[in-house]
């Protein structure tokens, strides 16, 4: 369990920051970007549960039931992911470290499958919008296609959990059917024409 006393330490200061194994390192490493940025993916789906949930916003009629308890799930494995990736790997550690596991990217595998089984085929790409949920969804997936380069980025680098590398995959795929579905399945989906501008 995580208590926080103090919010500001002022240990980054000098521009460093502490890994969830002790050590230090610039705020700007790739392990810090790359964590910092599935931080940010996890606002854009809080944002997005604005318009999924039961606040004020919530309760559309076109939203299904569920919706929003499937995205409460995502952020708390983001944070899961987070802690993963704020942990460097190393072999047999003493005190084995939170990680992402295949049950979490195998959970959002047939949750993909359930959704998509009921939309209807593309026939062109989608442009981001539609209603509000489904235009902060595909916010919400761009940002976890770039945390994705990120991890891939560090990947190059350094060991990084294979489970984590699938689920930051899987969640942009699962954000994008998951914006259709709140389109009216797709209905309310706003096509590319190419070069319709022209």
């Amino acid at each position: 369990m995580v208590k926080l006393t103090r919010i500001y330490t002022r240990g980054g200061d000098a521009g460093e920051t502490s890994l969830g194994d002790g050590s230090r390192v610039p705020k700007h490493d790739r392990r810090v970007a790359a964590y910092g940025t599935v931080d940010e993916a996890n606002a854009a789906v809080g944002l997005a549960r604005l318009y999924t949930g039961t606040g004020s916003m919530g309760n559309r009629p076109e939203i299904a039931p569920g919706i929003d308890a499937m995205l409460g799930r995502i952020q708390n494995d983001l944070f899961d992911l987070g802690a993963d990736l704020c942990t460097p790997e190393e072999p047999d550690p003493k005190h084995p470290p939170l990680r992402v596991l295949q049950s979490q990217v195998d959970r959002l595998e047939a949750e993909i499958d359930a959704m998509n089984a009921d939309l209807a085929p593309l026939t062109s790409f989608i442009l981001p919008g539609g209603s509000p949920a489904a235009a902060h969804l595909h916010l919400a997936r761009t940002v976890a296609r770039r945390a994705e380069r990120l991890m891939t980025d560090l990947a190059g680098h350094e060991p990084v959990n294979p489970a984590a590398l699938k689920y930051i995959n899987r969640l942009s795929d699962h954000l994008f059917v998951l914006g259709r579905v709140v389109n009216g399945n797709g209905a309310g989906d706003v096509l590319w024409v190419p070069g319709a501008n022209r």
